[in-house]
């Protein structure tokens, strides 16, 4: 199992941490999808970004059944030689037992070294791939593959849409339901 995973920040200091699962790197639904609501996280420090996005993509990742493959995020694994980012830093958390694939939409360019970039969808604005646990090459080929016809792949843009969008709907839902319960 793959796991695509992306937090949303709230104001008042919460965020929303979404997860979506799959069987393949070419599959272009979800196998199963999970938001986790987090009350507090830390506060945003330039160079430590890690310190608040890691507690919330391990909140959400504590639900998946099973071993991981791969755990995919939204961002860097490497930010430049033996500079870890994030998904280095998810790598270490997860006991060095997961390959953890970054996919970043800009270059920071500290990383060009450590990234590979990525063309889909026909247009000439590259993906950025960072890996670790997995080779740079095989990890970008896996990103490349990944379903659908635009630059960013389809499950890549529902993690997203979940942790901005899902918990609300979800909750509206869930008072929905609950409302309908006490008549």
């Amino acid at each position: 199992m793959i796991a695509a995973v992306d937090v949303d920040y709230r104001a008042g200091g919460g965020a929303v941490a979404a997860c979506v699962l799959f069987d393949d790197w070419a599959a272009g639904a979800a196998a199963a999808e999970r938001t986790e609501a987090i009350a507090q996280v830390e506060a945003y420090r330039p160079g430590q970004f890690y310190k608040r996005e890691l507690p919330c993509l391990l909140a959400v990742l504590r639900h998946a059944a099973g071993p991981l493959a791969a755990v995919v995020v939204d961002g860097y694994v490497w930010l430049g030689d033996n500079h870890p980012g994030l998904g280095a830093h998810l790598f270490e958390a997860l006991g060095r037992t997961t390959a953890v694939v970054g996919v970043a939409k800009t270059l920071f360019r500290s990383a060009r070294r450590a990234a590979r970039p990525v063309l889909r969808g026909g247009g000439a604005r590259a993906l950025w791939v960072t890996s670790v646990g997995i080779a740079l090459d095989d990890a970008a080929e896996r990103v490349r593959r990944m379903h659908g016809t635009f630059r960013m792949p389809t499950l890549l843009k529902r993690v997203d849409h979940l942790c901005r969008h899902g918990w609300a709907c979800q909750s509206r839902k869930r008072q929905r339901r609950l409302h309908l319960g006490r008549r």
